[in-house]
């Protein structure tokens, strides 16, 4: 029996019975059968005689008699008041969420420990024995403000139901929310805004990170958006993670995350200005009033933009260079040429639209379009049916007083029409084409 062992109960109550007149030499003997000490024999057997029988068979407590660095209840109850305040604002408020904010009040805070223990104590938290430590989580980010920042949009319901999108902007490197928006839907001309507000605000950033949306960056496809044809038309390298990967943006989703349980503790908004006030608050106290967990000393996103040099704004050929490819090529001239075109619309910013007007044509010229989501144009009053695999695509539209040809980005021919068209039409698909899918480039 180990010396920390609690002596067993049959041995003490063979003890509390030892008789007076023993002989010599059987406590020896005792002790040395059970495996216990003849300094834990006697004190059993004295607890016995002057405490009772009953009082020796269980072991005493071993907690100490005084213990001074114990948190008083007081003190327990103030970081009780400290969480829900926390709580109750819609933020963090685990143990070192608690602990900063009162440290941050001029309060005598208990250690990270204590205060996870304390929760436990007042039934605040639910232990979760399997959830993976901290120590286990690697991270990656930026070594500076600006090289790095990650764009995305999340779905928000209005009061009554009404869907809006969020788009977020963060920088990698300090979690600094860089600029917010709030649109309608996920669309090219709030993706830009977006980028653009982030950019009078902190700066032109090395590369933009995103998801693989239409309204982001859905090279990938083979399609270019209005938002990295603008960031490029920067110099601003464009990349983005693999599709079904959302963990590359997870800062992003993080940022998210924090977001929509502070919103959830403010009053319901009906409309997209109201939700902009208070999406513009949020910003505000995340980056200047609260420290972050992921950065060092947990200082606020606004100290750790500070702490370091911003990155140097981006030097000509770096978009080429660094953005994410279309699959199976390098970035070619025709999507660099089709980058600057759009870049010069965007600039304003313009959308790309899916209707072109009679009013609006001349007897020879172009135009950049966006099929819509029914994967139609309209032209001249007629609607053009382009197929599935061109919905939400960039393409450009080249006329004269014979034909109509529609132009990807890329120089291939999607189809060609007899132009103007008869009068009273009013719709036209692929089939009443008199050319399609050929590479003019190649025919020359």
């Amino acid at each position: 029996m180990k010396n920390n062992d609690p002596v067993d109960s049959t041995i003490r109550l063979a003890i509390t019975q030892w008789p007076d007149d023993a002989p010599r030499g059987s406590v020896t003997a005792f002790c040395t059968e059970h495996g216990i000490s003849r300094k834990t024999f006697y004190q059993i057997l004295k607890r016995a005689r002057t405490e009772g029988q009953a009082a020796a068979l269980e072991p005493r407590s071993r907690r100490p008699r005084r213990s001074p660095k114990s948190t008083n209840e007081a003190l327990k109850d103030q970081a009780i008041t400290v969480r829900k305040a926390l709580e109750e604002a819609g933020w963090d408020h685990g143990p070192i969420s608690v602990h900063d904010k009162m440290l941050s009040l001029g309060m005598k805070a208990p250690s990270i420990a204590a205060l996870a223990r304390i929760f436990r104590e007042r039934g605040v938290i639910t232990p979760s024995p399997r959830k993976r430590p901290r120590s286990s989580y690697r991270s990656f980010r930026y070594p500076m403000p600006n090289a790095c920042w990650q764009l995305d949009a999340t779905e928000y319901l209005l009061e009554g139901g009404r869907k809006c999108v969020i788009f977020q902007l963060l920088d990698d490197h300090s979690r600094l929310a860089v600029a917010s928006l709030v649109a309608r839907t996920e669309n090219s001309k709030a993706a830009v805004e977006v980028f653009r507000r982030g950019v009078a605000a902190r700066g032109v950033p090395q590369r933009l990170l995103s998801d693989n949306g239409d309204a982001l960056n859905p090279i990938r496809r083979g399609m270019v958006s209005e938002l990295v044809a603008y960031a490029n038309s920067l110099g601003v390298a464009t990349i983005t993670g693999k599709p079904y990967k959302p963990t590359t943006q997870g800062k992003n989703e993080r940022l998210h995350s924090t977001l929509f349980k502070w919103l959830k503790k403010q009053p319901y908004v009906k409309d997209l200005p109201a939700l902009q006030r208070q999406v513009d608050v949020f910003d505000h106290a995340y980056n200047n009033e609260r420290g972050h967990q992921s950065l060092e000393d947990r200082m606020t996103p606004q100290q750790a933009w500070e702490a370091t040099p911003v990155a140097a704004s981006p030097e000509p050929g770096y978009a080429l260079k660094y953005s994410t490819k279309p699959p199976g090529k390098a970035i070619s001239e025709p999507v660099a040429d089709f980058a600057g075109s759009v870049a010069e619309q965007v600039g304003a910013p313009a959308k790309l639209m899916a209707t072109l007007r009679s009013e609006d044509m001349g007897s020879i010229g172009e135009q950049l379009m966006r099929a819509n989501k029914n994967r139609c144009i309209r032209i001249a009053g007629v609607e053009i049916y382009l197929g599935k695999l061109l919905r939400s695509t960039p393409l450009k539209a080249h006329w004269d007083q014979q034909e109509l040809m529609l132009v990807t980005m890329h120089g291939e021919l999607i189809a060609r029409y007899d132009f103007p068209f008869p009068e009273g039409t009013k719709y036209r698909s692929l089939k009443h084409a008199t050319a399609l899918f050929q590479n003019p480039r190649e025919d020359q």
